[in-house]
């Protein structure tokens, strides 16, 4: 799959290496002309892999894969939701969805988003985690029912959308760039291009 925004001058070659529709309207709101790779990987958990080190190595490999047949600059990105220890993965059930709403009630759930660009033409690769903190209201069964109605959030990990009405659901948000929390961390992403002497704001 192959889509093109034409939306910037930018001569640089960008690809997001991401199947994400999130994560492709997030890239869009910086303006910039962008291409759009599906990376084919593995992504199950290794044993003994922490959350941390899984979201490292997954939006690395991500890039990699997508390096091998196209070249520029290559962003990747990974996201995973932990409550106390326990990763939370894509629900894909109402009854899986349910049961992590329950757990997530009252308590606070923390999405690691991992972010890489790799400029496939120096092999340079710059990846980061970017933490972002939500808690959740202190919900009722009737509450994470018609909820899930609603919305129909089964394809998120942590079982709600932020950006619809899953902020219903939330006493507050904790972190530094709620982008993250969507999918795709713009402000370190805008770092990341400028150290690759990209400056958003010129081009």
């Amino acid at each position: 799959m192959t889509c093109i925004l034409q939306t910037s001058l930018l001569q640089v070659s960008l690809i997001l290496a991401s199947s994400s529709p999130f994560r492709e309207q997030l890239l869009a709101k910086l303006g910039l002309k962008f291409s759009i790779y599906i990376p084919d990987i593995d992504e199950s958990r290794r044993a003994g892999e922490t959350p941390e080190q899984l979201v490292y190595r997954l939006a690395e490999e991500k890039a990699r894969k997508v390096g091998k047949t196209q070249s520029g600059l290559i962003i990747a990105s990974d996201q995973v939701a932990v409550l106390k220890g326990e990763v939370l993965t894509k629900p894909n059930s109402a009854q899986n969805a349910f049961r992590q709403l329950e757990q997530s009630s009252g308590n606070t759930l923390t999405f690691l988003t991992s972010l890489t660009l790799l400029n496939t033409n120096t092999d340079n690769i710059q990846t980061v985690i970017e933490p972002f903190k939500v808690v959740f209201k202190t919900l009722s069964s009737q509450q994470i029912n018609h909820y899930l109605y609603k919305e129909q959030p089964y394809h998120c990990a942590g079982s709600f959308k932020s950006e619809g009405l899953g902020i219903a659901l939330l006493e507050r948000l904790e972190g530094d760039d709620p982008n993250a929390l969507i999918g795709l961390p713009l402000i370190q992403l805008i770092k990341m291009l400028e150290n690759e002497d990209i400056d958003i704001l010129l081009d």
